[in-house]
């Protein structure tokens, strides 16, 4: 029970003291960028979904 409490103190003092945090300024620059970069992707996966569809329909469509 003893080193539970020992780690418990230890983890807060870690997270309070040594953790470097970053600014609100950073943190929203970093949000808009992964924003960003997930929209960017979800777009090209689109893309090509659509693209591949359009392509099996062909496929089918000749040798149907």
């Amino acid at each position: 029970m003893n080193s539970i409490i020992t780690y418990c103190k230890e983890s807060y003092d870690e997270l309070v003291h040594k953790v470097t945090w970053p600014t609100y300024k950073e943190l929203t620059s970093q949000a808009v960028l992964v924003l960003s970069a997930s929209i960017i992707i979800a777009l090209l996966v689109w893309v090509i979904d659509t693209a591949f569809a359009e392509l099996m329909k062909l496929v089918y469509s000749l040798f149907n």
